[in-house]
């Protein structure tokens, strides 16, 4: 009988001690469980080809073609998605295309990388020095083309910039800003735009029509001083409208 009494009590002493070890022991294991799963899981997304890409997809391309577009995003295929650079991929195609003037790269799990690209649309069209070069609202000059569009106002600047992805720092540039915030009205009698500098912009009408635009500043005001003075009732003799400064326009003979 004396013997039992000690073995009794160290079976409970046990019993108490990993009682209150227990839940320390479940916390490491529940820690270890989880750091498992999570290096699993980055394992799988970011080293494995289970997520590999294995598509690319080109959205809103026309003028140019999705090829080009994959082409120039070089993405690795074969490459985990997660670690694909979406920024790097972004960069190559508005560096590569002049004509896309923003992509955005996304990924489509599990296996798709997707490019979404939206194009430079023409404003006008820069004559510099005998070639042809399509600019956009920006003022950008980013295609040269053999002959002038049909329908597009045609610029003529004396400068001839060397660097025409410059928006508004160059003549033509100006006169394209100019061009793209006109109301449509006078965009549908517009025949062609003089660019001397970026703070002499003449406008050339239907009609035989010249405008004397000025800068590109305060260009809405001018276009709405412009409406009143070609209001065919109120329309005053003269060709030569000068709204360079909108508070005090003038209209002269040629």
């Amino acid at each position: 009988m004396l013997s039992k009494a000690p073995a009794s009590s160290r079976r409970r002493f046990t019993r108490r001690q990993w009682a209150r070890r227990w839940p320390v022991v479940r916390a490491v294991l529940l820690l270890l469980t989880v750091a498992g799963l999570v290096a699993a899981a980055g394992w799988l997304v970011f080293f494995s080809s289970v997520l590999a890409v294995e598509r690319v997809e080109v959205e809103g391309a026309g003028r140019v073609g999705d090829l080009e577009v994959t082409d120039v995003a070089a993405v690795p295929m074969g490459a985990p998605l997660a670690r694909v650079s979406l920024e790097g991929v972004e960069g190559r195609v508005e560096s590569g295309l002049p004509e896309v003037a923003e992509a955005t790269a996304s990924r489509t799990w599990p296996n798709t990388l997707s490019i979404e690209v939206r194009e430079r649309i023409p404003v006008a069209v820069v004559d510099r020095a005998g070639s042809w070069w399509l600019v956009d609202a920006t003022g950008m000059q980013y295609r040269e083309v053999d002959t002038a569009p049909a329908g597009l106002p045609v610029v003529r600047s004396a400068d001839d910039p060397s660097a025409p992805d410059v928006a508004t720092r160059d003549a033509a540039g100006a006169a394209a800003v100019v061009i793209a915030g006109l109301p449509a009205d006078l965009a549908d009698r517009l025949r062609s735009v003089d660019a001397a500098t970026t703070d002499s912009i003449t406008l050339q009408l239907t009609r035989g029509v010249q405008v004397m635009w000025g800068s590109s500043t305060d260009s809405a005001r001018k276009a709405e001083v412009l409406a009143v003075l070609l209001d065919t009732g109120h329309r005053l003799p003269g060709e030569v409208y000068d709204v360079s400064v909108p508070g005090s326009p003038t209209v002269s003979a040629q």
